[in-house]
Formats: C-alpha cells, sequence, structure tokens
C-alpha cells in the first residue's frame, strides 16, 4: 500500500536538479572533484577545451553563487578553483547520476582499430552525468517518477491529482509523452489507460536517494520513505562503460537515448498503440484508485 503522501524532500530534490542541470555544470564539478587540490583557471580552462572563456567564466561564477566552487585569489594573477565542503559532499550524486546513464542511456557502436571490431563506445563519466540530467530536468519530470513510484500504477487523472493538484491532467500530456519516450515510464493502451514506471525509472531509486540525502543532509545509509533502502554495496555492479571520471573530451549529442532511439515528442500517438484521451481515463477500480 502507498505511504499516506509523498516525501517532504521532493521539492529540495528538485531544487538539487536545477542548480546541476544547466549544461557543462556536470562537467566542471567533476573535473574539478578529479583533484585534490584547486586548479588554476588555465587547468580548468585545460581540462574543458571545447568551452569558450566566454562559456566557463559565467559557469564558475554561477557553481560559486550556488555555494558548489570556490574562487580563491592568491594574487592578481593566481587565482584558483576548488570544490566548497558541499561541493564534495555532491560526489555520490554525481557517481549515480553517471552510473545511471552508463546503464541506461543508448550507447553507440565504434570501431576499434586495434581489434578491427565495432564496440560499444566508452562515454565519460561527465557526460554520462551530464545526458542524464538533460532527460530528468525537464518541467514536472521528477514530480511525476516521484508520484509514479509512491502511488505504483495510476491513471493520467488519479496521477495529475496527486503530482500538481490544480492543475488540469492535460498540462502533463506532454511531459509524460515524454518521460514515455524516454522510456522512463510505460502505459498500457485502451480505455482507462496506466503509467508505471519502466525498469530503467526503477532504477533511479540509488541517484534520488543520493539527490535526497544530499539536499537534505540525511545520512546516504537511511531508508528513503519513497525510493526504498540503498542496496548492499556487494550487489552494486559496477560502472562498465563509462570513460574516464573526467575525460578531455565532450560527447556531442543533441538528445541522449535511453534503451532505444526516441521518438520525437510531437511522434502521433497511435504509433503506441493509444490515444491521448486514454490517459485521461478515470477508472474505476484497481491500485491507481
Amino acid at each position: 500500500m502507498a505511504a499516506a503522501r509523498p516525501s517532504a524532500d521532493l521539492p529540495r530534490v528538485a531544487e538539487a536538479l536545477e542548480m546541476l542541470a544547466p549544461r557543462w555544470s556536470a562537467w566542471v564539478l567533476m573535473t574539478l572533484a578529479a583533484h585534490d587540490e584547486p586548479l588554476r583557471y588555465s587547468a580548468v580552462k585545460a581540462s574543458l577545451p571545447w568551452l569558450a572563456d566566454g562559456q566557463l567564466h559565467p559557469k564558475l561564477r554561477a557553481l560559486g553563487e550556488a555555494g558548489l566552487v570556490e574562487r580563491t585569489a592568491h594574487s592578481r594573477l593566481h587565482v584558483t578553483y576548488g570544490l566548497t565542503g558541499r561541493g564534495r559532499e555532491l560526489q555520490p550524486v554525481l557517481e549515480a547520476l553517471a552510473a545511471w546513464g552508463d546503464t541506461h542511456l543508448e550507447k553507440d557502436l565504434v570501431l576499434n582499430r586495434t581489434t578491427g571490431r565495432h564496440e560499444t563506445e566508452r562515454i565519460p563519466a561527465a557526460q554520462n552525468a551530464e545526458d542524464t540530467l538533460a532527460v530528468l530536468s525537464h518541467r514536472y519530470a521528477t514530480v511525476l517518477l516521484w508520484t509514479l513510484r509512491w502511488r505504483g500504477p495510476s491513471t493520467m487523472a488519479a496521477l495529475s491529482t496527486q503530482a500538481v493538484p490544480g492543475l488540469g491532467a492535460s498540462t502533463l500530456y506532454g511531459p509524460i509523452r515524454r518521460l514515455i519516450d524516454d522510456g522512463l515510464v510505460t502505459v498500457t493502451p485502451g480505455e482507462g489507460a496506466v503509467l508505471q514506471l519502466s525498469a530503467p525509472g526503477q532504477d533511479l531509486a540509488p541517484l534520488y536517494r543520493a539527490l535526497s540525502a544530499w539536499a537534505t543532509g540525511r545520512p546516504h545509509t537511511d531508508t528513503h520513505p519513497v525510493w526504498g533502502a540503498p542496496t548492499p554495496a556487494a550487489a552494486v555492479l559496477p560502472v562498465a562503460r563509462s570513460g574516464q571520471w573526467a575525460a578531455h573530451q565532450a560527447r556531442h549529442k543533441a538528445t541522449p537515448a535511453i534503451g532505444v532511439s526516441q521518438s520525437p515528442a510531437t511522434a502521433p500517438a497511435p504509433a503506441l498503440g493509444w490515444r491521448p484521451a486514454d490517459l485521461f481515463s478515470t477508472p474505476t477500480s484497481g491500485p491507481s484508485r
């Protein structure tokens, strides 16, 4: 049976995602985390050569204003950047972002010039984190995923009533369609269509637990009221395909995909075997009530 109400930390988790979501934030944070000592600007720039000064300077400033990066002026010509204590505490979150992306985001096959065989490409961990953030940071994504995890299978009408009270179900059709296209949510077509988290959606549990622990200051070992208990360390599989923690190469792809290539957001609904109206039916019985 579902809990009486979702956990109170959801707004803080959403705020944390909003803070991390701007492009290149994960790259900058993971680049600084890869070094024990603060870096001079030239060293940060060398690690992120695709970022122009007009992109890197504002990014460092924004992360500083967020309390994650500390700028230290040793002299007029000697300035260093390093993570604050709060920024260092983000490491479990960054690791969870990278691990989920490595497991669930689609990878291309690339030619290994040494063996002559095509192998799954190795994506830098920072890019996996960036791509995961892109999947989770669009409007209403986290509140919908959170509510589906808490409620279990649900119709669109029931989900909208719980996730965003006061807004009509039609407001959530676009965000839900995107979650379906991204492979995080599945839908049972037909009258009274039922939505539920897919396996990749359920696998967001370690990530959301880490975000919640960081946002609220709770121990990472605590059981979360919505996302459950942490998996024992011995049962956690190592990240298999990621490259270095922060490599000197960005993956330039417009949109990450999960499992299979994403369909455009405007793709016709009949391809999935359901109509927009199916999502707004109110059930007469079943687990979504």
